[in-house]
């Protein structure tokens, strides 16, 4: 009885075509309720053979090989790409930036969500692949058609200190020699005609589509209309110190009395061999946490443990929003407010490097500045309304993080999803099976 109910023509296609209709609802886009016409003729009246790789009456019922693995192919690809683009991906952790809290070989998957997926921008690319076709290069996309950005409903907006993958903001353009770099940031130290002339070292200038921007992976320690401000490397958020994490980690110098620290030692308080800058057998440079820093401090031969933390007033270059009058560093930078959508502000020639990159790039208006005046498509503006919310986000390693304290600002149509659970963390500096960290498997990512 069963098995006649769930091999029904009728059952099949009231069971897809409800699926199908609730996917619609959720995408917003009404005109997708055609494709129950397919759906109705596959299940139904058959007219139209959908399955063109399939013989519509193969001998004895059933199909070759060949096609039955082409079949299962076919569905796996659709299939897999659908949950990809709109319920789960996953992403391994490449640098040390979230180090201690993420560390590299951590394989986790992030969900679309939880803050709702966004319809691709370039829906014409190839599947499984970001940016970059495998083994022969080039790109995996194609431009020829481009969408507005659209978020779906989701479970939960982006919160204060959320672990989030997004899409690098700095992105949009990108030299191909040396594409892990900002553009902007290459521009700013080499110069213009060099980084455009000098293939040799820095290659081809593209441009990306926001979609097909790297994917970064932070924490978002400031959402919309929070005023964040970091003094001697602690942060606050509304005039209040951020939440305290284990796994936040800060530059510290270690002196000995001249007798090397022990390797072993290092390698039992998870400090990996790459941090382990060595100027002599008596100073070492270290990211650690807290509670590293202090056992090691514990240690017969270290005499001391120093945080390195930049002074108040002393600008460090490629700081955001990289401005002789916000002499800001990785240490002591704001305070700043982070844009909110709908809301408006006061704009003038001293305030607009913290908001010039989103005026023109981000919200795409055709900015002007001529003296003290700014036109904004034409019309001279004194404020000006914010489109979308904006987010600043941060890597717990803070002396070893690109983050908003580079770029700035990172809009809402960048945000891909929230990192949820690591189902998988290799230790690169071990062989197998010793590289397995089995104590982070399948744990929630915090």
């Amino acid at each position: 009885m069963t098995r006649s109910i769930l091999t029904n023509k009728w059952f099949k296609f009231i069971t897809v075509g409800t699926l199908y209709a609730l996917w619609v609802i959720w995408l917003g886009s009404y005109l997708w309720f055609l494709g129950l016409v397919i759906i109705f003729d596959i299940y139904i009246t058959e007219k139209v053979h959908w399955a063109f790789w399939k013989k519509k009456n193969p001998p004895n019922g059933k199909q070759t090989k060949v096609v039955e693995w082409v079949d299962a192919i076919i569905f796996a690809v659709i299939a897999a790409t659908f949950i990809r683009m709109f319920f789960i991906e996953a992403y391994t952790i490449p640098t040390s930036s979230m180090e201690k809290s993420m560390l590299v070989g951590d394989y986790l998957f992030v969900s679309k969500t939880a803050y709702g997926p966004k319809t691709p921008n370039t829906p014409l690319s190839f599947p499984f692949v970001h940016n970059t076709m495998p083994v022969i290069g080039g790109k995996s996309y194609s431009e020829a058609i481009q969408q507005p950005y659209k978020r779906l409903a989701g479970f939960t907006e982006v919160k204060n200190n959320d672990v989030v993958v997004f899409h690098f903001p700095e992105g949009d353009t990108v030299a191909l020699g040396v594409p892990t770099q900002s553009y902007y940031q290459l521009i700013r130290s080499y110069g213009r005609n060099r980084v455009w002339s000098d293939k040799r070292n820095f290659g081809e200038i593209i441009t990306r589509p926001v979609d097909k921007r790297e994917n970064y992976i932070k924490r978002s320690v400031g959402i919309p209309g929070d005023k964040i401000e970091i003094k001697m490397g602690q942060l606050y958020v509304n005039n209040e110190a951020q939440k305290k994490y284990e796994g936040v980690q800060y530059n510290y110098l270690v002196e000995t009395n001249g007798t090397a620290i022990n390797p072993k030692t290092l390698d039992r308080l998870h400090i990996a061999e790459d941090d382990r800058n060595t100027y002599s057998s008596q100073q070492y440079l270290m990211p650690l946490t807290q509670d590293a820093a202090d056992k090691i401090g514990e240690l017969a031969n270290v005499e001391s443990v120093e945080k390195m933390l930049d002074e108040p007033g002393d600008r460090e270059p490629g700081i955001f929003p990289n401005d002789s009058r916000y002499p800001w560093n990785v240490d002591n930078f704001g305070p700043l407010t982070i844009p909110a959508k709908d809301e408006t502000i006061d704009l003038t020639v001293d305030n607009l490097p913290l908001y010039r990159r989103i005026i023109d790039i981000y919200e795409d208006n055709d900015l002007e500045v001529n003296g003290d005046q700014i036109k904004i498509n034409g019309e001279v503006a004194t404020s000006y309304t914010f489109k979308m919310d904006y987010y600043w986000m941060m890597g717990d390693n803070r002396h070893n993080s690109a983050d908003s304290r580079y770029w700035g600002f990172v809009p809402e149509d960048h945000v891909v999803g929230k990192a949820k659970f690591i189902w998988l963390s290799l230790d690169k500096d071990k062989s197998f099976p010793a590289n397995i960290r089995f104590n982070r498997l399948f744990t929630t990512v915090k």
